[in-house]
C-alpha cells in the first residue's frame, strides 16, 4: 500500500473523450462477450448488498481485467473475483463515495414529503401559490444536488483504477482521484456524458442494450486513466499483506 508521499503524478487536460471510447472498444472487441459477462455479473453482484459492500471489489475486479488486457495478459472470468484482494481499500472508497450522498439525499426526501404533507389542507382546496413556491424551491434544490452528484461522480472516476494499478489505500486513491479528475474535469465530463448517452440508447432497446455497452464505458475510463496516470510498471498484483518471515 503506497504512502501519501509516494502518490503518482498525473497529467492535466490529458483525457480525449472520443479517443477513450474508441480505444476502449478496440481493447475489448476481441473478447467482447467475456467482458460483457464480467461487467454484468460485477454490477449485479455489487448491487445486491447494501452500502456498496460488494460494489468496490467488483469494480476493482473489472478494472483488473481491463488492465491485464492492456498489458496483453490472458484474462479469465475468475479474474473478476480477484477484486476481493482489494476488499478493504475498495470498501473505504465506496463508502467515501456513497455515504455523503446518502446523508444529503435521504433527508431531502424526508423534508420533501413532510413539506408536502403540511401544505395539503385539511379542508378545502390547496393553495396553488404555496404549492407552486414549494415545488419551485425544491426544483432548485434538486438542480443543485444534481450538480453536486456530477461533481462527485467525476471526482471518483479514478479511485478504483488507482487502487488496482497503483495499490493505493482507499483514502489516498480517493484524494488523488479527485485532484486528477478536477484537473481533467471538462474532458472527463464529456466522456461520461457520451457513455451515458450510449447507455440511454441501450435502454431504449428493452434495457438489454444498456448491458451491452457497459464494458465499453469501463474500458473508456481505463483508457482515460492511462492517459492521465500511465500504467504502473509490471503486472497487476493483488493488494495483499507481505508474507510472514521464514526462519532457516
Amino acid at each position: 500500500m503506497s504512502a501519501s508521499f509516494d502518490l503518482p503524478e498525473f497529467r492535466r487536460k490529458a483525457v480525449e473523450p472520443v479517443v477513450c471510447i474508441k480505444a476502449g472498444w478496440n481493447l475489448i472487441k476481441s473478447q467482447y462477450w467475456l467482458f460483457v459477462g464480467l461487467t454484468v455479473v460485477g454490477i449485479l453482484l455489487g448491487s445486491i448488498v447494501p452500502f456498496g459492500i460488494l460494489l468496490g471489489p467488483m469494480m476493482c475486479g473489472i478494472y483488473l481485467t481491463l488492465f491485464k488486457a492492456k498489458r496483453g495478459q490472458p484474462i479469465e472470468f475468475g479474474d473478476l473475483f480477484k477484486g476481493f484482494d482489494y476488499f478493504g481499500d475498495s470498501l473505504i472508497a465506496t463508502l467515501l463515495h456513497l455515504v455523503p450522498l446518502l446523508v444529503v439525499f435521504v433527508p431531502s426526501y424526508i423534508v420533501f414529503y413532510m413539506g408536502l404533507f403540511f401544505l395539503m389542507p385539511r379542508n378545502g382546496e390547496p393553495d396553488p401559490g404555496a404549492l407552486f413556491g414549494f415545488f419551485g424551491l425544491f426544483a432548485v434544490f434538486w438542480l443543485v444536488m444534481m450538480v453536486l452528484l456530477i461533481l462527485v461522480s467525476v471526482g471518483f472516476t479514478f479511485a478504483y483504477p488507482l487502487i488496482v494499478d497503483r495499490r493505493l489505500s482507499g483514502l489516498d486513491a480517493v484524494k488523488l482521484s479527485i485532484r486528477a479528475a478536477m484537473a481533467n474535469f471538462w474532458q472527463l465530463l464529456g466522456m461520461l456524458l457520451l457513455n451515458g448517452l450510449f447507455s440511454f440508447v441501450g435502454l431504449l432497446f428493452c434495457y438489454v442494450g444498456a448491458f451491452l455497452v457497459l464494458p465499453i464505458g469501463f474500458a473508456a475510463i481505463a483508457t482515460a486513466y492511462e492517459q492521465v496516470f500511465g500504467l504502473a510498471d509490471g503486472d497487476v498484483q493483488p493488494n495483499l499483506p507481505p508474507p510472514p518471515p521464514t526462519f532457516t
